[in-house]
């Protein structure tokens, strides 16, 4: 889960870091109240849940309020990276005279936490790494270990940050990486750690992005959740509570299980289709079936259903149910193939059969083989069986 700017920066207040002062703005007004409260000089952010914003046109700088409100119209309702504005934080303005980045990362590779720090802030720390290698000190970290004062101190000192600033700058790292622990974060980092001309160190952006499936242990978390910035139907899914991933394809995918939702796409891809979604329906009930169907017919791309099923956990008695009631209740008319392999396979084929038998429902496809459906979704859609490479 990607927090916003501002969410981020309240976590960060909350731990004793320094922001810039700013408030969230819906509508012009707002706008118009907040720059007059900050004196004018003030920044506007565009609140998007990806980085790079300023090259974008999402950070403005305004040096009056009536200048802040017309910058605030262009702005208000853009589409920044494919994300439409419809908050903008209004921020002070501040007189930087340097800036530097830390940062907090998760290694999956390396199966360790990397703390990050650059002498260089203000751009992306990919950019930094081309443009300046050597100014970047990257420390590996156990998960399951401390940040000791040591290990600080020592990046601190090979990133060159100023002397007079280190006491400072060295607090607001091992507080970062309380945050990071503390929230269960895959990423947390402020870019830039901004040092003005009157010496004081703030926070100017930042980033805090926490593992989903650690929601459970932070529900005051799961609460800041914007689903204004995620594509409708990913919007309906989550509020579904369902696995779902929006795709460019025709072919509606139904999985059990995100391994065999990403094989049966990748199989999709290669004899020549395109997948609709990623969806992993996991040990399901006959309700969360339901649910999915009723979320692929909610996307007009889609031009056939796929489900391939492989159970363990999941019983396919209790997905033919759910496939069965969903067809009845929604009135289905799209093709949909169904694979059904593993626990209580027989059952669930039986009743399928049993079913398309009893109604004489010529768009119900049942296969014995996942490459067998996912060629036959194929056809169904009029694509083609071509290779892809």
């Amino acid at each position: 889960m990607k927090l916003q700017e501002y969410q981020a920066k309240q976590i960060l207040s909350l731990f004793g870091i320094k922001v810039p002062r700013g408030r969230i703005a819906t509508n012009l007004n707002d706008v118009k109240d907040i720059s007059q409260e900050l004196g004018g000089r003030v920044v506007l952010k565009a609140q998007v849940p990806v980085s790079g914003r300023g090259r974008a046109g999402g950070v403005v700088k305004s040096y009056g309020v009536e200048e802040a409100l017309e910058n605030a119209k262009k702005l208000m309702g853009s589409i920044i990276k494919g994300y439409i504005v419809e908050k903008i934080y209004v921020e002070e303005m501040l007189d930087i005279e340097k800036e530097v980045y830390i940062g907090f990362t998760y290694d999956g590779i390396d199966r360790c936490i990397d703390m990050i720090i650059s002498s260089i802030g203000g751009m992306d720390i990919e950019e930094i790494a081309i443009k300046y290698p050597d100014k970047i000190i990257i420390k590996k970290l156990d998960p399951n270990g401390d940040l000791w004062d040591y290990m600080v101190r020592e990046a601190l000192y090979k990133a060159q940050i100023p002397k007079e600033y280190f006491g400072e700058i060295f607090s607001i790292t091992k507080k970062l990486y309380q945050i990071f622990k503390t929230y269960d974060a895959e990423l947390c980092e402020v870019n830039p750690l901004a040092i003005t001309k009157d010496g004081n160190i703030y926070a100017v952006d930042a980033r805090l992005i926490i593992d989903d499936d650690s929601l459970y242990r932070h529900k005051d978390i799961a609460e800041l959740r914007d689903f204004t910035q995620m594509n409708i139907l990913e919007r309906i899914a989550e509020q579904e509570r369902l696995k779902y991933v929006k795709l460019e394809g025709d072919i509606g995918i139904i999985a059990a299980g995100a391994g065999m939702g990403m094989a049966t796409a990748d199989l999709i891809y290669l004899y020549g289709g395109k997948p609709a979604n990623f969806l992993d329906i996991g040990g399901a009930s006959p309700e969360i079936v339901e649910k999915s169907f009723k979320l692929l017919l909610q996307d007009k791309d889609v031009k056939a259903i796929f489900v391939n099923v492989l159970g363990g956990l999941t019983r396919c008695d209790l997905v033919a149910t759910g496939i069965i009631n969903a067809i009845e209740k929604l009135n289905i008319a799209l093709p949909v193939v169904i694979r059904l392999a593993g626990t209580n396979e027989n059952e669930g084929k039986t009743l399928i059969r049993e079913y398309i038998t009893r109604t004489g429902r010529s768009n119900i496809v049942l296969v014995e083989t996942m490459e067998e459906g996912a060629r036959k979704a194929i056809e169904l859609v009029g694509g083609g069986l071509g290779h892809h490479s």
